[in-house]
């Protein structure tokens, strides 16, 4: 008797049919997108393939033409960051978006502060002890390396700031994080910094987005890969059973569709 097939759990976070348009340059033709709690889904495609076009869309940062969203299986609006913040989504871009004044902790609270109790609250003194202990609870249970809890970010690696951007968007996502380019211009010890952080975030069962363009990195820490070409998934493979080659030719339009 041969075992059942396995049931795949249903998608976390899809897209159907998004369209979006700006002037005569069709950037999101009818793409289409899932997502699985607790997965890796590299997200690629060459330049002007609708990446960030799509990610922007399904983190409230940009509305589409046409199409639907559902979450966790229902319809729904992702009209702006908070609303994505409050169903448990969060992203970061290649530019962090961290204060490089602050420090790691302040970066991880910005715009949600803990305030003190009390009178001292209300006069808008902050908690720092209560937000320094829980963002360094957060980097290590991530193992992300962080120089000093009170250096401002500016003063660190390229590495560690994107730890810190990827650890804060952690503590505030239950559900699913989006990553731009995340081991962009890092050295090779902190791209695997980086990487390891991912499965980290993966293993916790939170839904990793992972948008790039190595290839390698792709297959070292991708459970699937979506390819988006001329602004539609036209591919989707499991890593294990995949290639570079196949990916390229998939992106380049030189192999059939696997979508």
């Amino acid at each position: 008797m041969t075992d059942p097939t396995p049931i795949l759990e249903a998608p976390i976070l899809e897209a159907r049919g998004l369209t979006r348009k700006f002037g005569h340059v069709t950037a999101l033709d009818g793409a289409d997108f899932d997502l699985r709690p607790g997965e890796v889904v590299a997200l690629v495609g060459d330049n002007g393939a609708g990446k960030s076009t799509l990610v922007k869309a399904l983190s409230g940062n940009l509305a589409v033409d046409s199409g639907e969203v559902l979450f966790e299986g229902e319809p729904c609006t992702i009209d702006s960051p908070l609303t994505a913040s409050g169903l448990g989504i969060e992203t970061v871009y290649q530019d962090l978006a961290l204060a490089p004044h602050l420090d790691p902790s302040e970066n991880m609270f910005l715009g949600r502060e803990f305030m003190r109790p009390g009178l001292l609250g209300r006069l808008g003194f902050m908690d720092s002890g209560r937000m320094r202990s829980e963002a360094g609870e957060a980097f290590e249970r991530l193992g992300a390396t962080v120089r000093s809890l009170v250096a401002p970010v500016g003063s660190m690696s390229g590495g560690q700031r994107q730890a810190i951007a990827i650890a804060r968007a952690v503590h505030w996502a239950n559900r699913v994080v989006f990553l731009d380019e995340p081991t962009a211009a890092l050295g090779v010890r902190q791209t695997a910094n980086v990487l390891e952080t991912i499965r980290r975030v993966r293993d916790e069962g939170v839904a990793v987005v992972f948008i790039s363009h190595s290839m390698p990195h792709v297959i070292e820490v991708s459970d699937r890969v979506q390819v988006l070409r001329l602004g539609r998934r036209v591919a989707t493979f499991q890593t294990s059973e995949t290639s570079m080659e196949e990916l390229v030719g998939a992106m380049t339009g030189a192999t059939g569709n696997a979508a």
